[in-house]
């Protein structure tokens, strides 16, 4: 009896970090009641993945899992990078309500499309409060609070929300999954926020924009979709997580269309066309969908920071794509930010490695019977 609670202990310390995520069920929660005393297989079987060749073999295959998901991440972080200057092109044809509206439309259609060819099962009932505020976050309060400042803010002015959504979506979090980086990691997580700020604020010579305010919501709530998004994907994956966000939010999509589109004019042309196609398949669901994924695998903390580069990325393509000037601070900026990052992800695995040393020694202990 003692081995099953000490089993029962360890499924319990794992459900309370985090206690709204309930894990897939494992087929030892679904053994009949009348086999809890162990049986001599089963102690061999239990002995032998709690010994030091199980270890090495689950320690080996985290370091894969973990540049999966940094590469995840990083492909999300270049999708999001296009989306400030795919949304001035979706200026030029639409308003910004209906830009807004119809890209959430569009990008409902392809994932309600995917997600019933799949046929993906509706999700628990406890998991549609963390779909709405992803919903609420990255489809519907980020796009609109942003593409209203880009009415009276540069693309190079706006990536200033960007700078600060690293650092600010690693608190929220700490706060909401438990994760708890390093010192080391926060360290190196202001210093790439002061890095960016410092360059996105020089580049707009240092004067507030009225869009500014729209900027500082968009960033709050942009980092509780990225945080909660990141949480969800945990349970199921990442394509879902934005998948259902995206349904549901598509009624209120809808309705936005049929009342902004009449308001405001549209005069269609190919940059117009693109940038509507881009925010809507490219930043909204494939870019989301890598990105969660990412997060999944490597936690919301580490997978924020690669966002460092994000306004970087997004000053080079207003340079090819909107003719803005890139400053020659740019490439100095560039590799400090680099340098960042690469001191996020480092402090960020060695916290793994050492969380991870410290459970296998905890699992090898013999149980005593």
């Amino acid at each position: 009896m003692r081995a099953e609670n000490s089993a029962t202990r360890t499924s319990a310390i794992a459900v309370v970090a985090d206690p709204a995520v309930t894990p897939h069920p494992t087929s030892a929660a679904s053994s009949p009641a009348g086999s809890s005393t162990a049986s001599p297989a089963s102690t061999s079987a239990a002995s032998s993945a709690a010994s030091p060749a199980g270890s090495s073999a689950a320690s080996s295959a985290a370091p894969s899992a973990g540049r999966s998901g940094t590469v995840l991440a990083g492909l999300g972080v270049v999708a999001f990078s296009l989306t400030f200057p795919a949304t001035a092109w979706g200026l030029e044809s639409f308003g910004p309500w209906s830009l807004v509206a119809l890209r959430s439309v569009l990008a409902a259609v392809v994932a309600g499309g995917v997600l019933l060819a799949a046929r993906v099962p509706l999700p628990a009932r406890r998991h549609w409060a963390g779909l709405a505020v992803v919903g609420g976050g990255v489809v519907v309060g980020f796009p609109l609070l942003t593409t209203l400042a880009l009415q009276t803010s540069t693309t190079s002015h706006a990536a200033v929300v960007v700078g600060l959504l690293p650092l600010t979506t690693a608190l929220l979090g700490s706060l909401r999954t438990g994760e708890r980086p390093s010192r080391a990691f926060w360290i190196a997580a202001l210093a790439g926020a002061a890095v960016v700020i410092a360059f996105t604020v020089q580049q707009s010579g240092g004067a507030l924009t009225t869009g500014d305010l729209y900027l500082f919501g968009a960033l709050l709530v942009c980092a509780a979709g990225y945080t909660e998004g990141g949480r969800l994907a945990r349970v199921m994956p990442g394509w879902q997580v934005i998948g259902w966000a995206l349904v549901l939010c598509l009624p209120l999509a809808v309705a936005g269309s049929l009342v902004a589109l009449p308001l405001e004019p549209v005069h269609l042309n190919a940059h117009g066309v693109l940038g509507l196609v881009w925010v809507a398949a490219g930043s909204t669901f494939l870019g989301l969908y890598v990105w969660y994924r990412g997060m999944a695998a490597i936690g919301v903390a580490r997978a924020s920071q690669l966002q460092l580069a994000q306004p970087l990325l997004t000053l080079v393509w207003s340079f090819l794509l909107l003719g803005e000037e890139l400053s020659a601070a740019a490439p100095v900026a560039a590799v400090a930010v680099l340098v960042c990052i690469a001191a996020t992800q480092r402090a960020g695995r060695r916290a793994g490695r050492e969380a991870g040393t410290v459970r296998s020694g905890r699992e090898s202990r013999p149980v005593r019977s």
